[in-house]
């Protein structure tokens, strides 16, 4: 079953939603979110552990380019931008809120909780329906856990911090030969064999 994923869009941003969203998962990749500025159509996407690189972007911009021209959902003409979601990402399914538990999030919500729209802290993770972090208690003193619900939530992004950036790092994937890393001589031919 394809997890649920926070999905905001409206108008013109829902019907290339409707298109992109089968197109990206027949290439492997899921749908992070479409957003309509002027003559922009932005689709932000990944592959499911979190890459997408630049050969990701140009094929899936080769495959669905023609098919939104054929839709005519943009009436006027239009710029695609194809990106990835990048480090300060928005989160927008309950793995996402899991993978990244530990970092500092912004959250906007759709409907107030406890007469409040914005929420800021530390990410605890998802839980039944909810995403918990730790806000800064207003009467000083220990952070409090709270838990606001999903299918709530408006945007939640991760917010920039040296500790995001390395996680962020250490997730990538390591080079290998054959991917423009340089070859060491010595670990193709090891001491001992001879070249002919």
């Amino acid at each position: 079953m394809e997890e649920q994923r926070l999905s905001r869009e409206q108008g013109p941003a829902a019907r290339v939603a409707a298109l992109a969203e089968p197109v990206l998962a027949d290439m492997g990749f899921r749908l992070v979110r479409i957003k309509t500025f002027g003559s922009t159509v932005q689709i932000m996407a990944e592959r499911p552990d979190g890459t997408f690189t630049i050969d990701d972007c140009e094929n899936f911009s080769r495959a669905f380019s023609p098919m939104l021209d054929v839709a005519d959902i943009i009436s006027a003409k239009y710029h695609l931008e194809i990106s990835s979601p990048g480090i300060d990402r928005p989160l927008v399914r309950p793995s996402d809120f899991e993978s990244w538990a530990g970092h500092v999030v912004k959250i906007e919500m759709a409907v107030a909780q406890a007469g409040r729209k914005r929420f800021r802290g530390d990410l605890e993770g998802y839980h039944e329906g909810e995403v918990r972090l730790f806000i800064d208690n207003p009467e000083g003193g220990e952070k409090l856990l709270v838990g606001v619900p999903f299918a709530d939530i408006a945007e939640a992004n991760l917010v920039l911090t040296d500790h995001l950036i390395e996680d962020a790092k250490s997730r990538l994937p390591a080079k290998a030969y054959g991917d423009g890393a340089e070859i060491d001589e010595d670990q193709i031919n090891p001491e001992g064999s001879e070249e002919e």
